[in-house]
């Protein structure tokens, strides 16, 4: 039976979504050099022009992601699923509501950054209409990092 799934405004300092954004800076530091990760602190999520997205199962956090507000665009930042939870469209509908929020405020392009290891995500991300882009705003160019966009 297909789980269902709930997604929500939440904040990165609710129990469960610490717990998985820790699972994430930690899986990015043992994949990367620390120069390569450009994960935001869980305390910088908390941001006014960042929006916090929660995934649920069941009433438990099953996965997050974040859309940073930036000049003429909005920036997928802290996407994670619980590894037992993947499979189940999780990734999919958080980033259908980033780019819902995106529209909303009148962004006209999603772009963010990922690890070059990350296939699953890479994916991912095309399968919802990412392409592959050069490096944005303050990143620089590293062989370790992904960049994607996408026109909404």
């Amino acid at each position: 039976m297909k789980p269902v799934v709930t997604i929500r405004k939440g904040l990165p300092t609710e129990p469960g979504a610490t717990r998985l954004l820790k699972a994430s800076h930690a899986l990015m530091e043992s994949l990367f050099p620390a120069e390569s990760n450009h994960y935001l602190p869980i305390e910088a999520l908390l941001s006014d022009h960042i929006l916090f997205r929660i995934a649920e199962v069941d009433n438990q956090i099953a996965g997050c992601a974040a859309l940073a507000l930036k000049d003429g665009y909005g920036e997928v930042k802290s996407m994670f699923v619980d590894p037992g939870h993947r499979g189940h469209k999780i990734g999919q509908l958080l980033l259908a509501e980033l780019e819902q929020e995106a529209k909303a405020n009148d962004l006209p392009w999603l772009y963010l950054e990922t690890g070059n290891l990350l296939h699953a995500a890479h994916k991912l991300y095309e399968n919802v209409g990412f392409n592959l882009r050069g490096p944005f705003g303050a990143y620089p160019e590293d062989p370790n990092s992904v960049f994607m966009e996408k026109r909404i």
